[in-house]
C-alpha cells in the first residue's frame, strides 16, 4: 500500500521579527488520523509555527498546503474555513452561558426569519456530545461543570465545523489524571474519524502515551520528525536541548568547601518544605535548603520549576504541606509573609514581574527596602544614593548612572538591578528563577559568580535554570522535576549533564544511576 499523503504540509516556513528570525526554513507535516506532538524548549519556535498554521502570524517565506491544496491565510478566519480549528490553553468560553450556547456560538441554526432555532441547536449539540461519548446536558450552565468537562466542551465547539485539523494547545495543563484519561479517550475517537490532531504539551509521559509522531524544533529550526515509538525519551530531551551523549561535557562543579559539608551534616536546614504541593501546579514534594547552599532546580519547560518557586516565595498558596523556617512552621499567605522571613524571589519574567522600566536604577534598587520599611518611613535620598552607588559598583551595573531609566538598560544589567533590589533587604534565602535567561555570556558569568560568592558568605539560594550546564556549574545539590513532580534529589559529586538528562528523561528510575539520589544530610554536597 502506498503511504498516505499529508493532510498538512508546511514547506520552508520562515518568519522574521525585527532583529530576530523566529522560524528559519522549517518543514512540517501532519497526516490524517494521527496525533502529532510539537516539541521544543522556550524560544524554539513552536508558538510561531502554530500561529502560522492558524493564520494568526503571516509568513515571510514558504508555503502551506491543506489536503493537497495551496492556501494563503490572511487571518484566523481563513484557517478555519480551510478546516483548521484550535483549542487554546486558556479555554475561551463563556461560563455564564449554557453548554449549547458555548458550542454553537456564532454557528447557531436559524429559522426562516433569522431567529435562532434553539431546539435545533440543542439537538445538534447533543448529537455532537454523543459522538464524543459525553453524557452532558446541553441545557446545563457551563460553570456547573468541572474544568475537564469545560475543556471537552471547548473541543466540541472546535469540531462542530467538522475540522480536518484540530490543534490542542496544552489541553491537560489544569487536569488531574482521571480527567486526562477522559480527554485522551475523546482524542482517540477524533483520531479514528480521520482528524489530524496537533497535541502541544510539556508533559513527556502524556506525549508518549497519546502521540504517533513528533516534530522537534530548536532555536527556530527543524531538528527532525520522528515516530514516537522509535525515539527514546532521553534522545528526545537531547534533541530539544541540543546535546547528545557522545558530545556531552562532563562538567564538574567547583570543589565544595569542607566547612559547608560539615554544616550540612550537623546544622538544621534554613528552610524545609514538607509535602508542599498545589492542585494543578505541582505534586506534593519535600525540599530542604541550608545556609550557604545553592540548590539547583532542573527540569524541562513545564516540569513545575516556577510553580515550586512561587510556593516557596508565598506568591501562590499551597493546597498541601507546610514550610518550616529554622524549624518553625511558617504560613506564607503573601509574598510579604515570606519577605518577613527574609525570603526573596526574583521572577523569570523580569519585565512584567520584576523591574519597573519607567523608574531609575536608584528607585528600582530601593523599592523592596522601602516596601519593607513601609511607605510612611521614607528612605532619605542620601541613603538611596549611597545604596544605589554601592550596588552599581559591586554588581558592575552599566551605565553607572543611578538616574538612568531601567527600561534603557540591557537585559543583563536589568537583571543585576533586580538582584540588587533583593540584596538590599539582606535576604537569608534568595530564589532565582532563570536569572541569566536572555542575557549575554559576559553578564551571565558575572551573575553566576555573584551567586557563588553570596553563597560562600552564607546566603541560601534556590537556583532555577533551563541550562543544565549552568545548574551543575554552581549548585551543591540538584532537585530534578518532571511533569510537575520531584523525581530526584542529586548531590553534585561527579554529577554530569548526561546523568542529569537521564534523571529528567527517566524520572530517576533508570537514568540517575551513580548520580546519588539522596538528601544532603546523608551524602554531603559537592560543588
Amino acid at each position: 500500500m502506498s503511504a498516505p499523503e499529508p493532510l498538512v504540509r508546511m514547506t520552508g516556513i520562515t518568519v522574521e521579527f525585527p532583529g530576530a528570525r523566529a522560524l528559519d526554513d522549517v518543514d512540517f507535516r501532519m497526516f490524517p488520523g494521527e496525533v502529532h506532538s510539537l516539541m521544543g524548549e522556550n524560544g524554539a519556535g513552536k508558538s510561531t509555527l502554530i500561529k502560522a498554521l492558524t493564520g494568526v502570524q503571516p509568513i515571510d517565506h514558504g508555503s502551506i498546503e491543506i489536503d493537497g491544496a495551496p492556501v494563503h491565510f490572511t487571518g484566523p478566519a481563513d484557517a478555519q474555513r480551510a478546516g483548521v480549528s484550535t483549542v487554546y490553553q486558556e479555554v475561551n468560553l463563556l461560563p455564564n452561558l449554557s453548554v449549547t450556547e458555548n458550542v454553537m456560538l456564532g454557528r447557531e441554526p436559524r429559522r426562516r426569519w433569522g431567529t435562532i432555532d434553539w431546539p435545533a441547536a440543542r439537538r445538534r449539540t447533543a448529537e455532537l456530545l454523543q459522538t464524543m461519548n459525553l453524557d452532558i446536558d446541553p441545557s446545563s450552565r457551563l460553570s456547573d461543570h468541572s474544568p475537564a468537562v469545560q475543556q471537552l466542551v471547548a473541543i466540541a465547539r472546535a469540531i462542530v465545523v467538522r475540522p480536518k485539523v484540530l490543534i490542542l494547545d496544552e489541553p491537560t495543563s489544569s487536569l488531574d489524571n482521571d480527567e486526562v484519561t477522559e480527554l485522551f479517550r475523546v482524542i482517540a475517537g477524533l483520531k479514528e474519524s480521520g482528524v489530524a490532531i496537533l497535541f502541544i504539551s510539556h508533559f513527556l509521559e502524556q506525549v508518549y502515551e497519546i502521540s504517533d509522531r513528533l516534530t522537534v524544533l530548536r532555536d527556530g529550526r527543524l531538528v527532525g520528525e520522528y515516530l514516537t515509538d522509535e525515539l527514546l525519551r532521553i534522545d528526545l530531551v537531547h534533541k530539544m536541548i541540543g546535546k547528545d551523549l557522545s558530545v556531552l561535557v562532563d562538567i564538574q562543579a567547583r570543589t565544595s568547601e569542607s566547612d559547608l559539608e560539615d554544616n550540612l551534616l550537623v546544622d538544621p536546614p534554613l528552610l524545609t518544605a514538607i509535602g508542599l504541593g498545589r492542585d494543578g501546579g505541582i505534586t506534593p514534594l519535600d525540599l530542604s535548603v541550608h545556609e550557604g547552599e545553592i540548590v539547583g532546580v532542573a527540569g524541562l519547560l513545564g516540569s513545575g520549576r516556577t510553580e515550586l518557586a512561587r510556593l516557596l516565595a508565598g506568591i501562590d498558596r499551597p493546597d498541601t504541606g507546610e514550610i518550616r523556617v529554622d524549624g518553625r512552621v511558617r504560613r506564607f499567605r503573601t509574598p510579604r509573609s515570606a519577605l518577613r522571613q527574609r525570603i526573596a524571589y526574583a521572577s523569570e519574567d523580569r519585565r512584567t514581574e520584576g523591574i519597573i522600566g519607567d523608574l531609575t536604577i536608584r528607585d528600582n534598587i530601593a523599592l523592596a527596602l522601602q516596601a519593607d520599611l513601609g511607605w510612611a518611613r521614607r528612605i532619605p535620598r542620601k541613603r538611596q544614593n549611597e545604596l544605589a552607588a554601592s550596588y552599581i559598583q559591586a554588581l558592575n551595573i552599566r551605565p553607572n548612572d543611578p538616574n538612568a531609566l531601567v527600561r534603557n538598560l540591557s537585559g543583563g544589567n536589568q537583571q543585576k538591578v533586580l538582584l540588587a533590589r533583593w540584596l538590599a533587604i539582606a535576604p537569608r534565602l534568595l530564589i532565582l528563577d532563570e536569572p541569566t535567561r536572555g542575557i549575554d555570556v559576559g553578564a551571565k558569568a558575572e551573575i553566576q559568580k555573584l551567586v557563588s560568592d553570596l553563597a560562600e558568605n552564607g546566603l541560601a539560594v534556590v537556583f532555577i535554570s533551563a541550562e543544565l550546564e549552568e545548574v551543575l556549574r554552581i549548585s551543591h545539590r540538584v532537585a530534578v522535576l518532571r511533569d510537575r513532580r520531584k523525581v530526584g534529589d542529586l548531590t553534585n559529586n561527579d554529577l554530569t549533564v548526561g546523568r542529569l538528562l537521564a534523571a529528567i528523561a527517566d524520572g530517576g528510575e533508570d537514568g540517575a544511576g551513580g548520580a546519588g539520589i539522596a538528601e544532603p544530610r546523608d551524602q554531603g554536597a559537592g560543588r
